[in-house]
């Protein structure tokens, strides 16, 4: 019986450690933070240890690819699969231990081609877009404080939109490093920007080009691009400009960070939506010739091209457009419309609300996924 008990014991602690075994991760050394990867032929520069989250994820589009870590003291090499997911540790200075995996996701464009599909008959209930008349004390105010009359000059419709996107681009530098300031209008955007020698993020550019639009007289609406980030790892959303060109019949692409806007073959104005279409067929896209970043460098189509299929998942407007959208104020409610595609892993509820704690502010988002009802022409 003694004999059995103790057969039952070593049992128990040889199943133990096996699976005490399985759980334990492989673990390479380091004394920088800094560490190096080969993502298949890829070599990226620099990757940040940082032990605080808890695992530190880094993504890969390469499917079936090695991937290796490499730190100052050591590596470690994966063999990374669909649907798989690699997990490590790097111990620092022997201290700090920081769990990192590797996983695969699709590429941005894989991601939108498979998000291509919208439902027309989606007969959800969501507000009709407005646009503020350019007869608004504050957008009276605007146009003549600046003499947009002016920057738009005496040219056709189109020449007029692509004259003040020129102009907002090179009054206000991109800061995408920083927040914008907390009253969230072009007449004070643009004064805090010169008080301070600052620039503005890519929202709050749009928010101030889309001020000067509807101070002409032009019904425009800023939009947020937004990746599908069912990981939760892609904070990064990009915030542009559609404006209505009347004798296009249609909504056009304006991009204010970049100076850009994007064309067919033929040389002709694209809407966000066409934009997109053209992405996820592969058909010709074409940047304005003039795109840059802040003066310092050209825009480079393929750069722009992946960025946008990344940011063209989700797409999302304030109901109104109108001065000061944004400024957070007590007892005020701001409604957003995102369109979503079919796939997309969040579907519900249909309409979502939330409150800013510091100032009272309501923040309403109404889900659709039909296309037509958030591309709708602005009524005459």
């Amino acid at each position: 019986m003694k004999q059995k008990l103790k057969l039952i014991i070593v049992l128990f602690i040889i199943i133990g450690q096996s699976v005490f075994a399985q759980q334990e991760l492989p673990i390479i050394k380091a004394t920088s933070t800094m560490v190096g990867i080969r993502d298949g032929d890829f070599i990226k520069a620099q990757w940040t240890i940082l032990p605080e989250l808890k695992p530190d994820i880094y993504t890969t589009s390469n499917k079936n690819t090695i991937v290796t870590f490499y730190t100052d003291l050591d590596s470690i090499s994966f063999n990374v699969k669909p649907n798989e997911k690699y997990n490590f540790i790097i111990l620092l200075n022997n201290k700090d231990s920081a769990l990192t995996q590797i996983v695969y996701v699709p590429s941005p464009l894989e991601t939108l081609k498979k998000a291509e599909k919208y439902n027309f008959e989606d007969v959800r209930e969501i507000p009709k877009f407005t646009y503020q008349s350019k007869e608004n004390p504050n957008l009276v105010a605007l146009r003549k404080v600046f003499k947009l009359d002016s920057i738009a000059g005496a040219g056709n419709e189109v020449s007029q939109i692509l004259n003040l996107l020129h102009w907002v681009h090179n009054l206000i530098p991109h800061d995408g490093n920083h927040g914008n300031p907390q009253i969230m209008n072009a007449m004070n955007m643009i004064s805090v920007c010169k008080k301070n020698n600052r620039g503005l993020n890519c929202r709050g550019l749009a928010t101030v080009l889309n001020e000067c639009y509807l101070s002409l007289g032009f019904k425009s609406r800023f939009i947020t691009c937004l990746p599908k980030d069912s990981l939760g790892i892609d904070k990064d959303c990009h915030v542009i400009n559609m404006v209505y060109s009347d004798s296009l019949m249609k909504w056009l692409l304006i991009d204010p960070t970049y100076d850009a806007y994007v064309m067919n073959e033929k040389s002709e104005l694209l809407s966000i939506e066409e934009v997109r279409d053209r992405i996820i067929n592969d058909k010709p896209l074409i940047i304005s010739p003039d795109a840059n970043w802040n003066h310092k460098l050209s825009l480079v189509k393929e750069y722009y091209l992946y960025y946008m299929a990344k940011n063209l998942y989700i797409l999302e407007c304030p109901v109104n457009s109108e001065y000061d959208t944004e400024t957070k104020k007590q007892g005020k409610t701001i409604p957003y419309i995102q369109l979503l595609p079919l796939n997309y892993f969040k579907q519900l509820p249909d309409k979502t609300e939330s409150t800013d704690e510091k100032t009272g502010t309501i923040f309403i988002k109404y889900k659709t996924n039909n296309p037509t009802l958030f591309w709708e022409a602005p009524r005459k």
